[in-house]
């Protein structure tokens, strides 16, 4: 496994963190911790079955072993999710959750654990990047995903989440051609999420080779360097470890796990935080 490296903290200015530490901070701190394996993080939908529950599913998270935490906030088009996120967004709006309700949630998970937003760049652009960027420091949310935000129109989101001590983390996938990939990884702050596979999230039996993909990533980036997309079981995730990822991000395994234990009637924060213990199990060293 490659070494944990802890990104520079943030240009200082701007607007000011909630919590003593800054989101960059909190998010090196998360993976320095985890030395000797990689960081869980597992993904979350807000408002998904409703806002108080994916407030308990995240706590959840936390209890069984989660380093971090991927908070999404539910988008009618996104392009980079498959069908069981999506079908959880359609239903976390249908119900009627907000950005609003969402950066609520995630303050309050941020008590407990690394929040990183997950947010399509619609919602970010109707608030505008300053005012969104010092929502997320206030709240103590930790870290900012933007993934349909391309390298070309990042800059002024990047610099408002510098100036108020969040981390900008960019997405980079199998494809991504190599001068891309530099530059994409001299910017990236707090992790670079690298995607193990083309296409949207899912889960899916891993092709290709896993550990190229992870080596392209660090030799691209000082930051630790995450893999998600794909990774739905505890051998999956052992094996992203092993193969040199600092950290594994499983998704649509999880949001099932929310999915169908809602449909019966049982605990979802419980059948999330079983699933969430059996990933961290795999990673412990």
């Amino acid at each position: 496994m490659t070494a944990h490296r802890r990104p520079e903290r943030a240009p200082s200015g701007g607007g000011e963190a909630a919590f003593a530490e800054t989101g960059l901070e909190r998010i090196a701190a998360a993976f320095a911790g985890a030395a000797g394996r990689a960081a869980l993080m597992p993904y979350l939908m807000g408002g998904f079955p409703t806002v108080e529950a994916s407030v308990r599913i995240g706590e959840a998270y936390a209890d069984a072993g989660a380093d971090l935490l991927e908070l999404g906030v539910p988008f009618s088009d996104p392009l980079a999710d498959g069908p069981v996120i999506h079908a959880a967004a359609t239903r976390a709006l249908a119900a009627g959750a907000t950005v609003h309700h969402v950066l609520e949630a995630g303050a309050r998970l941020a008590q407990r654990i690394p929040v990183v937003l997950m947010c399509y760049a619609n919602p970010m652009l109707a608030r505008g990047v300053e005012r969104f960027a010092g929502e997320l420091a206030q709240r103590g949310i930790s870290g900012l995903i933007v993934p349909d935000l391309p390298l070309e129109e990042a800059p002024a989101l990047l610099a408002a989440c510098d100036a108020a001590g969040v981390a900008l983390v960019p997405l980079v996938a199998p494809t991504t051609p190599a001068a891309r990939l530099a530059a994409i990884g001299a910017r990236a702050r707090g992790f670079l999420y690298t995607a193990a596979v083309t296409g949207t999230t899912g889960e899916r039996t891993q092709d290709g080779d896993v550990a190229a993909v992870l080596a392209r990533a660090t030799a691209s980036t000082r930051v630790p360097v995450a893999l998600g997309f794909g990774i739905s079981t505890p051998e999956q995730a052992a094996a992203a470890a092993a193969a040199g990822a600092d950290g594994v991000i499983v998704g649509s395994r999880l949001v099932r796990a929310v999915a169908e234990a809602d449909a019966a009637g049982a605990d979802p924060a419980a059948a999330a935080g079983e699933a969430v213990a059996e990933l961290a199990a795999a990673l412990a060293r």
